[in-house]
């Protein structure tokens, strides 16, 4: 499978890569309902024996359960996949979410990935999100340091806007940028993928699929039946009016997919592939079978036509 040098990082990564959100499990604010683990770890070791050569998570996912079921993942497999995760969003004993870019709680952190990924570095350590945003410099300096002190090779950020990103290049330019990015959420568009695309920093997009909902695989009523607990429930995007609209949008990527035997998962990921500044796609897995939905995106490539079709089907 192909690769691309991330900004400009020494990571040369596939243009999928496996998100761990959902393999956090149940219990925490922001789950996807109950996970096998087991599953999670089947469908880490699919991804790696199609040819992905990286796995994106954060300590928040299931409040350390993800990193810990990837270590598991990972443990004897040679070569070993590039691990990505973050810092900022961490919690109390009760399980309350707390967001620090405090230099002293990112160190802690960082300490804390290490061990429950059982690595010596990481290759990739990301802001989560930029809040509080006036900490977000004492942040971004603290994981400067951690580079230095050699417990990271590479840094980045998720969710930082324009603006932002400008701020923290005058400390050191990021290697990457996670933002959210997909059919349902284009935003990006705006103004962060031309910055990154003017400043050689590497775009890592998030949910291109919008958590599931566009994978081809989505129906009303399993929204309906998603476990009380599952997040997506409180998503917009999965409420009416908004779900009839995003379902039939499903239907015009099934429709352009049957042309070419993928999925509308597929071309929904081929779709965020298509802006020059996007390095590479986080495909989110549950267990091992849902990888045949999505990887084809890595060598697929939508027509000038076909993405024309697209936009003229969501014009109003």
């Amino acid at each position: 499978m192909q690769t691309k040098q991330l900004g400009t990082s020494d990571l040369k990564i596939t243009p999928l890569g496996i998100g761990a959100w959902a393999m956090g499990g149940a219990g925490w604010a922001f789950s996807w309902g109950p996970q096998d683990d087991n599953d999670s770890i089947a469908a880490i070791r699919a991804g790696l024996d199609a040819g992905l050569n990286w796995i994106d998570t954060a300590p928040v996912y299931g409040l350390g359960h993800s990193e810990e079921v990837i270590a598991r993942a990972v443990a004897g497999v040679s070569p070993k996949p590039y691990v990505f995760t973050k810092c900022e969003r961490t919690w109390d004993a009760d399980g309350n979410i707390i967001k620090s870019l405090k230099k002293d709680s990112i160190q802690r952190e960082c300490e804390a990935s290490l061990k429950r990924l059982n690595a010596d570095t990481i290759d990739l350590y990301q802001i989560h999100w930029p809040e509080p945003d006036e900490d977000l410099e004492e942040g971004w300096e603290a994981l400067v340091r951690l580079k230095e002190a050699g417990k990271i090779r590479n840094i980045g950020v998720s969710n930082c806007n324009a603006s932002q990103l400008a701020r923290i290049s005058k400390i050191a330019l990021p290697a990457s940028l996670q933002p959210p990015y997909s059919l349902v959420s284009p935003e990006s568009e705006e103004s962060a993928l031309p910055y990154c695309g003017e400043h050689a920093i590497g775009v890592i997009v998030y949910s291109p699929m919008r958590n599931g909902l566009l994978s081809g695989t989505m129906t009303k009523e399993r929204v309906a039946s998603l476990p009380s607990d599952d997040v997506r429930r409180r998503m917009p995007p999965f409420q009416e009016p908004n779900l009839s609209r995003n379902l039939e949008l499903v239907e015009k990527l099934r429709e352009i997919g049957d042309r070419h035997g993928r999925t509308p998962g597929e071309v929904a990921i081929a779709w965020t592939l298509r802006r020059p500044e996007v390095t590479a796609a986080i495909v989110g897995l549950r267990n091992a079978s849902q990888l045949a939905g999505v990887i084809g995106a890595a060598d697929f490539r939508l027509s000038d036509v076909e993405i024309k079709e697209i936009a003229d089907f969501q014009l109003p």
